[in-house]
Parts: structure tokens; C-alpha cells; sequence
């Protein structure tokens, strides 16, 4: 009588403090495996036979708990649940200290550094299953490896039962879709864990602050054969709890089944649960753990593999004064687009909808091309090509998924003979496990044609740019479109992206507008567009944000005769380094970006007025001379305003920077001789 009375009282002190007795317990226990990073700081352990017969995770940082005991497992239709009641038999310890190059990315060379296991378990009925976790220096990363065996041959997948439980009530920044068929293009918002609604589907990656031990973002990486993740609160009132959530089973026409989520065979794996972790949340941006996690590239060649920036037709809502025809999608307006490309030095011009033959018996709302190697009317494809030849920039062409879908295998290859650099792939909006597979067939054919791809309407990077390097960047944001009908891309989205979805990989966001203006004056139009916000920060996001694909979104008679531009023909779009200076999710960030000897700072503040030191420390030895655009003294009121100073600097040097409401600030570093 005695125990059960201590018993129950452990666990009446525990749900008094929050924490489950089972956590509690299990906080105590000896864990079944443990695996540490390479500089001890990140520990995960894993137990088993624990009080209630779920096999469970958590997570340290710096010696504290950040994520608490939170359960695993894989829920089948029509078999019983994977991971209750196991107990650990094997145990494989590995690691890796490598370095690899990329083509193309945010930094040249990428350290693999990791420690790793293995931790093999079994239940009552003979069923096995592996946990794989490997710990870096900034994360640490888990997934389920099920073996073959007689007792899970063929299986479908309801859901995970993997979970995140956080030490305390963390600060989050989740991204709220309507549901699972989603373009992943909303606001961020701020919550706390216990606030978040059990009803809402949460995207990834999300982001958390728990106080006093550190930061943590939740993703994904290598996703293949396999439907995406997003996450749930657990309903519990109070709890500190998310829980994995998977994209139900779609078909090739999108109809859905919610039943199941995966359809497998054994053996098989799923994707890695991605835990990055850091004391300051700019440091995550230096994370390459998702691009880790995937596997080495299979293209042997990658040298026709090249980033670089982009003249765009679609946003600056055909404008071109200069033109003596009227501006649209015909042979003339595009040309005039190439000849700024070649005259600013952009090796690409990306010719949007509406180059291709249409399907006549498509609504508007739902595009289809009866066949994307026929051109429109208004468009001479061969005289659009040769013209770009002759003025040595490439086309990259637009084209919605079901007619890549329908047509690839013919399309693609005439593509690659017309010489087309790359395809903006549209409108898929899905993440289920046949659009995840669909995604790594048009990568691995575009390679195969020497094509490049860039996805719009996509669900979140997951790393497959390592292993398909023509994969350049996707969409998968709230970009700049959207202010040709709202106000919603605001300084303060801009400011919190750099911490969210840009931890997953790039994004095409579409930068460039030079008609910047403030909240006051702004109005959205779909003609000349505005960008709400000043242009000194319109020339940091070109720092801040990656993309190895870079829209110049506006039309090229905006930018004659602006100073400014020169800033922008200059900045890269693929690093050798990158350095956090710092910054906090809504409010502000500072970045820095090396190619070369040259180093491009780009800072960027929400509607607050700010002053920031951006100390130089991460230059090398010797004098350097920074050219900085910074927002002029009336810039809140005349957004377009900034002032240009060349400055003598050295890495002792620490900049203050003066960012006005929705401003910025852009500086080009280089040897000063």
C-alpha cells in the first residue's frame, strides 16, 4: 500500500509541474543508447521498457534537457503499432568526418561531421525495428529503419507516432496551413507551444525558443518514398507537446485517402526528424545537417550546373515604356528582357506563363497546356532563341506540373536541344508520397537532359539538392508576388524568414522591386507593383536570402540610371561561406556572405527603427574597402533614399548600422587592393 501511495503521489507532483510520471520516470532511468556530437553538446538517448511500454527520445543541449522523454513508433493499418513494448538487442556505433564540395550553394565545401548508432529493437512478437540517429555539432537527426521480416512485409503507414516535447513552454513561430494540399505561402506567427491549437496543421520547419536552454528547429531531410510531415498539438490542455503529422495518401489526380499516408514494403526507412540546435537562432543558418543527411550527388558531371541571377517578365506586370509595341508575352517584350539580362550580365532570362499553347478547354483557374513544345502565338521560339544565343544569355521556361507530368519524356529532350538552361516547374501543392516521388523523377530526368529545376508551388526543401545539384531552389514561400494584391509581404515577414523556411534550404522569393514605398503610401496593383519596404533592404535580402536561382523582379526601366543596381549585378547567388552576425525571428537580422575574397553583409529590420554593430571579424588579414548602401536620413518617408560611403575597414572594425522603419542595409567587402 505504501508504494502505490509513493507512486501516486510521484505522479500527482509531476502533473502538477507539467511533466507526465512516465517522463518523470524515465528522466531517471537509464537510457538504452546514447549518442553524443562531436563536441559533447547535443546528447540524444533513447529508452525502452520504460513504465508504460513506449519506446522513447529526448533530446539535451549543453547538458539540459530541450526536448523531454517523447514517444516513437509507426501506427499500421491493420497490424499493431510498431514501437510499444520493445526492448533494445543490438546496438551499431558509426561516425563520419568528411568534406564535400557542391556546385552551387551557401557554402563550397560542406563538413559531414557526426556521431552515429544504430539501436536495434524487438518485441514480444518477434517484430524488429532500428532507430538511427546521428548527432552533429549543430543538430541531430533520428529516423525508423524497419528490416525485412517475416511479421511486416507489405504495410501502409497511418501515421507516426514520433512526438517533440519541449522542457519548457517554448516560444514558436509556426506556419499555419489550411490543410495538406497547400502552396506553404502564409505568415508566420508567434506562440507559445501550449497555445498552439490542436486543430492546426503546422508546416516545417518550425522554429522554437526555449527559454534559457536554447533554440530548436524541427524539419525533415531525404524524404523519398515517403509523404511529408507537418505537425499537430498535442490536445492535452497545456501540453508542451507537438506530434508528427504525415500528408495523407493522395493518387496522381489528387484525391485523397486518409486512411494511410505510406504505402511500403520492407524493407524501409523514413525520412530523418531534423532537431537543429543553437544558443542564438541566426547561428542556424549556418546549418548544412539537412543537406547532410541526403545522399552524395548522382550526377558525375555538374559542371553545366551554374547559379546566377534572373530577368523575369511575370511581376513587373508588363511594363516596359520603352517599347514601341504594347508590353505582354509576345517575341518583342521577351527580347527586351534578354537584352537587359545580357546588358546587366545576368546569364539567364526566365520567360513565365503564358509562352506555351494552351489547352482551350482549361479554365484560367487551372492551366493546362495541350502540349508544352508548342509556343504560343504570340511568341517566335526560334527567333527567341537564336536572339538569346546572340546575346549569350540562356532561357529558363515556365510550365505547369501536369503537363511536365504528361509530357517530360518529349519535352524534356527538345528542351535540352533548343539549349534551355532550366524549368520553373508550377502549381503542385502537394507533398503526399506520389508528389514526393514525382519530384525526384523530373529531377533525375532534367539531369539526364542537362536541365536545371526550380519548383514553384513546392513543399519545403528536404536536401534533394545534393543529391540532384540541378535542383537550384523552389518556392515553398509567402514571397514577393504577393504585394501586387496585399500588403502582407511586410519587413517583418522578411525578417522572420531567414529563421524558418530558409533553414530547409532556398527559396525563390523573388527580389528586386525598386518602386519601394512605406505602409502609408502603399497600394498593392498588379501594373508596376510596389515594394513595401526601403530599397536599401530590397538590396540586403539579396544577401540574406538564399537562392542559387535569383529573380531581378522588376522591369529594366526601373532600374536605369539607379545606383543601387550596381550592387545588385554584383552580389552572387552561390557562397563559399556564410557567417551569422545576428538577429531574432520578426525583429531583425544581419548576415554575412563570402565569394572569394569578397564578403556582401546584408542587414534587414521590421517596422522598428534600429541601430546594430556588425563587427568585421570574420575578414581576413589586411585592408578591405566596403562600399555600403545604407538607408538615407529621409527614408522612412521616401523609401528609395539611401546613401552610398566607402569605407577603409579592417576585421577590427565594427560597423554601426542605422536601419530606419522597414529598412536595410547592403555592403559589398573586398581587398582594397
Amino acid at each position: 500500500m505504501l508504494t502505490l501511495r509513493r507512486v501516486a503521489l510521484c505522479g500527482i507532483v509531476c502533473l502538477a509541474c507539467g511533466v507526465p510520471a512516465t517522463q518523470a520516470q524515465e528522466g531517471n532511468a537509464a537510457p538504452a543508447a546514447t549518442v553524443s556530437s562531436p563536441n559533447g553538446q547535443i546528447t540524444l538517448q533513447l529508452f525502452a521498457d520504460t513504465a508504460d511500454q513506449d519506446l522513447r527520445y529526448a533530446v539535451e543541449f549543453h547538458g539540459k534537457r530541450i526536448l523531454e522523454p517523447a514517444r516513437l513508433g509507426l501506427e499500421f493499418v491493420g497490424q499493431p503499432e510498431l514501437g510499444p513494448g520493445m526492448h533494445k538487442t543490438g546496438e551499431q556505433a558509426e561516425s563520419a568526418n568528411e568534406n564535400y564540395t557542391i556546385p552551387v550553394g551557401k557554402t563550397r565545401t560542406v563538413r559531414n561531421h557526426y556521431n552515429g548508432l544504430r539501436a536495434d529493437f524487438e518485441d514480444a512478437n518477434g517484430r524488429k525495428l532500428t532507430i538511427e540517429v546521428r548527432a552533429f555539432d549543430d543538430g541531430v537527426a533520428f529516423r525508423y529503419l524497419v528490416p525485412e521480416q517475416a511479421a511486416v512485409k507489405q504495410v501502409r503507414i497511418a501515421r507516426e507516432d514520433t512526438e517533440f516535447t519541449f522542457a519548457k513552454d517554448a516560444e514558436t513561430y509556426p506556419l499555419v496551413l489550411d490543410g495538406y494540399q497547400s502552396s506553404w505561402e502564409d505568415e508566420y506567427q508567434l506562440r507559445n507551444v501550449s497555445g498552439l491549437h490542436k486543430d492546426w496543421v503546422i508546416a516545417l520547419p518550425f522554429l522554437a525558443n526555449v527559454p534559457a536552454i536554447g533554440w530548436l528547429a524541427i524539419t525533415e531531410a531525404d524524404i523519398e518514398n515517403y509523404s511529408g510531415m507537418y505537425l499537430r498539438k498535442a490536445p492535452e490542455f497545456a501540453s508542451r507537446t507537438v506530434r508528427a503529422d504525415l500528408s495523407p495518401h493522395t493518387d496522381r489526380a489528387g484525391n485523397i485517402d486518409p486512411s494511410y499516408a505510406v504505402e511500403t514494403t520492407t524493407p524501409f526507412q523514413s525520412p530523418w526528424r531534423v532537431l537543429m540546435t543553437a544558443d542564438e537562432p541566426a547561428k542556424l543558418i549556418e546549418s548544412n545537417i539537412v543537406l547532410n543527411l541526403n545522399p552524395p550527388s548522382k550526377i558525375a558531371d555538374t559542371s553545366w550546373i551554374k547559379a546566377g541571377k534572373s530577368a523575369w517578365d511575370w511581376w513587373s506586370g508588363e511594363a516596359a515604356p520603352s517599347l514601341k509595341v504594347k508590353p505582354g508575352m509576345n517575341t518583342a517584350t521577351m527580347e527586351h528582357y534578354i537584352d537587359f539580362a545580357s546588358a546587366s550580365g545576368f546569364p539567364y532570362m526566365l520567360v513565365d506563363a503564358g509562352w506555351e499553347a494552351r489547352d482551350p478547354t482549361s479554365s484560367d483557374a487551372a492551366p493546362r497546356q495541350a502540349d508544352i513544345t508548342r509556343t504560343s502565338p504570340n511568341i517566335d521560339m526560334p527567333e527567341l532563341l537564336r536572339y538569346a544565343k546572340e546575346k549569350n544569355v540562356k532561357l529558363w521556361l515556365w510550365a505547369h506540373w501536369t503537363s511536365v507530368d504528361k509530357y517530360i519524356d518529349q519535352a524534356f529532350p527538345l528542351f535540352e536541344k533548343w539549349g534551355i538552361a532550366g524549368v520553373k516547374i508550377d502549381f503542385m501543392n502537394r507533398d503526399d508520397q506520389w508528389m514526393v516521388e514525382w519530384y525526384r523523377r523530373v529531377a533525375e530526368k532534367a539531369a539526364e537532359c542537362h536541365l536545371m529545376i526550380d519548383f514553384h508551388g513546392a513543399f519545403k526543401p528536404d536536401g534533394l539538392r545534393r543529391t540532384y545539384p540541378n535542383v537550384l531552389t523552389r518556392e515553398g514561400v509567402m514571397g514577393k508576388e504577393y504585394l501586387k494584391g496585399t500588403a502582407r509581404v511586410t519587413p517583418a515577414h522578411n525578417a522572420t524568414l531567414p529563421f524558418t523556411r530558409m533553414l530547409a534550404g532556398p527559396l525563390d522569393y523573388t527580389p528586386g522591386a525598386f518602386g519601394n514605398t512605406n505602409l502609408a503610401n502603399f497600394a498593392p496593383r498588379p501594373f508596376m507593383p510596389m515594394g513595401l519596404n526601403t530599397r536599401a533592404q530590397e538590396l540586403a535580402l539579396y544577401v540574406v536570402f538564399e537562392s542559387e536561382l535569383e529573380m531581378v523582379s522588376d522591369y529594366p526601366e526601373r532600374y536605369a540610371g539607379q545606383k543601387e543596381f550596381d550592387f545588385i549585378k554584383r552580389v552572387p547567388c552561390t557562397w563559399d561561406e556564410v557567417r551569422a552576425i545576428g538577429g531574432e525571428p520578426m525583429q531583425w537580422i544581419s548576415l554575412a556572405r563570402r565569394s572569394g575574397s569578397d564578403w556582401y553583409v546584408g542587414s534587414l529590420t521590421n517596422w522598428d527603427a534600429r541601430d546594430v554593430k556588425v563587427p568585421l571579424s570574420f575578414l581576413g588579414d589586411g585592408k578591405y574597402l566596403a562600399e555600403m548602401y545604407a538607408d538615407a536620413p529621409d527614408a522612412a518617408d521616401e523609401p528609395t533614399h539611401t546613401v552610398l560611403t566607402w569605407l577603409s575597414v579592417d576585421r577590427n572594425t565594427v560597423l554601426d548600422v542605422h536601419m530606419v522603419s522597414g529598412g536595410g542595409n547592403a555592403i559589398w567587402i573586398h581587398p582594397a587592393n
